[in-house]
């Protein structure tokens, strides 16, 4: 792990020692902001421990940066992070643990279908020897009957083909000890897929149930192309599986094709039936054409991946950080973050 950011964590909790920190990314959530930091408040204030709220802006279009900024500079518990443009969630999550500080990390969603209240139920956990405790969707309140079937599929498909063990039906609603925060920075891919790194920690696990409710406010921002393109984010990250059931499709395609010829040269010899070219032909290469196709775009996933590992950009870039605890009057020179291994990406202080 980089030594320059085992240093900023330690600094960072002898400085505030902050037992409780709350990640939570943002992008054009302006309608529910409030109502999510009044309830979270309510909460924290129950709890008596020292507590900090990490929002991060994710590159958002609306009033979101302003009220955060305005929680930012009311409330000494909120410390606000803007990255310089829309990076994804998995960025944004990954900046929001980043500058978290607490000695347990929950990470949790602005729109409040995941229940603060199950906050303590979660530190108990923890205090009783989990790293990590998981948070299972018992029930999905507010979502389409075929968002439910396909996310519960997409999760068993997920696991069945993966090395790594994924809790079922569980989002990124979960809490993370300080053990495992550390151990998630020292993770610099680019292409990241959170839940399978939550995983692939191994660390010891509890999984709690709850019954997920309705949006607070506004609309979500995932629609069925984004949820396509993030299960096959999944499942390109964390399996092989894949790219060997390319290859047993085309030894299966060689299997019928040399099958298909030796029925034609059958026919045509023995039974003296004239072979029919063109219908043949065109079907033959219709099939081959298609599978040839798909492997091919499949492979290029893969190797994609791996092209944009090698340009070793910085999963986020920081633009500023808002913050009245331990605030100072001017800049400080820039941190590293460690999602960015040291490189290019720095965090502005002010």
């Amino acid at each position: 792990m980089n030594a320059l950011v085992e240093n900023w964590h330690s600094e960072a909790q002898r400085e505030s020692k902050i037992e409780l920190s709350i990640v939570i990314p943002l992008y054009n959530e302006y309608e529910v902001i409030t109502i999510m930091h009044e309830r979270l408040s309510a909460v924290l204030a129950s709890l008596d421990i020292p507590c900090q709220l990490v929002l991060v802006d994710d590159g958002s279009r609306d009033g979101t940066p302003n009220m955060m900024k305005r929680l930012a500079e009311a409330d000494p518990a909120v410390k606000a992070v803007f990255l310089s443009r829309n990076f994804g969630k998995e960025a944004a999550l990954t900046a929001g643990l980043d500058h978290a500080a607490g000695d347990a990390v929950i990470i949790m969603d602005a729109d409040l279908q995941d229940p603060p209240e199950l906050i303590p139920q979660m530190l108990r956990a923890w205090k009783g020897g989990a790293d990590v405790v998981c948070m299972r969707r018992r029930s999905r309140a507010g979502e389409s009957w075929f968002k439910r079937y396909s996310a519960h599929r997409f999760y068993r498909v997920l696991n069945a083909i993966s090395e790594v063990d994924i809790p079922a039906d569980t989002g990124d609603f979960r809490l993370l000890s300080r053990k495992a925060v550390d151990a998630l920075s020292q993770l610099n891919e680019r292409n990241r897929y959170m839940k399978g790194l939550f995983a692939w920690i191994g660390l010891p696990t509890t999984v709690i149930e709850y019954d997920r409710l309705p949006r607070a406010a506004g609309v979500t921002k995932w629609d069925y192309l984004s949820l396509f393109n993030l299960a096959f984010q999944g499942i390109t990250s964390f399996s092989t599986t894949p790219l060997r059931l390319a290859m047993a499709a085309g030894l299966m395609t060689a299997l019928f094709g040399v099958l298909f010829t030796l029925w034609i040269v059958v026919k045509a010899l023995v039974l003296g039936d004239p072979v029919q070219g063109y219908p043949s032909l065109i079907s033959m290469i219709t099939i081959l054409g298609g599978a040839q196709l798909l492997s091919i775009g499949l492979l290029g996933e893969y190797l994609g991946k791996t092209y944009y590992e090698t340009k070793q950009r910085p999963v986020y870039l920081v633009r500023e950080v808002v913050s009245r605890r331990n605030t100072v009057n001017k800049r400080e020179s820039t941190r590293p973050s460690s999602a960015t291994a040291g490189k290019e990406s720095y965090a502005t202080y002010q």
